[in-house]
């Protein structure tokens, strides 16, 4: 079975990918990332997490990262960074490609948009690139894991007030048109209370 991991809490759980040096957190808001000249290796690893760490404010004990077994992240330099600054480490189990759920979600909306080019010309363009996609993805993006929140919404705890509103707009839909909705009145997707990493089976927990 492998590791389970479930952010209630901003800042207590995050993913680390590889492939693109970049921290997300169990909202979804990527907080850091980094586009290297050349391949990964622990040193660039180390400075991302040490510098997210140090901006974030996070204590010790506070966070789990749970990263791919990418080299990188599965050496020494970064395993005895991760207790230097008293941070759970988890890996992905081997083979399993949906173990990382936050880092594939964004990763897959990075390639899947209509203007990520077939190559970059330099590194400088895929900077500019990831800088413009980001702050898209954490800012506009809504999800519809997070109840079609954005994830800065859900991290800086502002999507608590966007229920109501939503709930007024549709109230409004229902009346006017109530013939539209066949089966019951609108409601806004739910707000979930924990991001989940390898999730408990519901059949699972039953029969226990």
């Amino acid at each position: 079975m492998g590791r389970r991991r479930a952010e209630t809490e901003p800042d207590s759980v995050a993913a680390v990918t590889t492939r693109t040096e970049e921290l997300a957190t169990g909202a979804g808001s990527v907080t850091s990332w980094r586009a290297p000249s050349h391949r990964e290796s622990a040193a660039l690893a180390e400075v991302l997490i040490r510098q997210t760490a140090t901006k974030r404010g996070v204590d010790r004990d506070q966070l789990t990262i749970h990263a791919d077994r990418g080299s990188s992240m599965t050496s020494k330099p970064v395993a005895f960074l991760l207790a230097d600054l008293g941070v759970t480490q988890s890996h992905s189990r081997p083979h399993v490609s949906n173990d990382n759920p936050f880092s594939e979600a964004q990763f897959k909306t990075l390639k899947y948009r209509p203007d990520f080019p077939a190559a970059f010309d330099s590194i400088e363009q895929a900077r500019v690139f990831c800088q413009r996609f980001f702050t898209w993805y954490n800012d506009e993006h809504h999800h519809s894991g997070l109840g079609l929140h954005t994830p800065a919404d859900v991290h800086y705890g502002t999507a608590q007030a966007v229920p109501d509103k939503r709930c007024a707009i549709l109230d409004a839909a229902y009346a006017a048109h109530p013939e539209r909705f066949v089966r019951k009145p609108p409601e806004p997707p739910k707000l979930p209370t924990a991001s989940w990493i390898n999730p408990p089976d519901p059949t699972e927990e039953t029969t226990h």
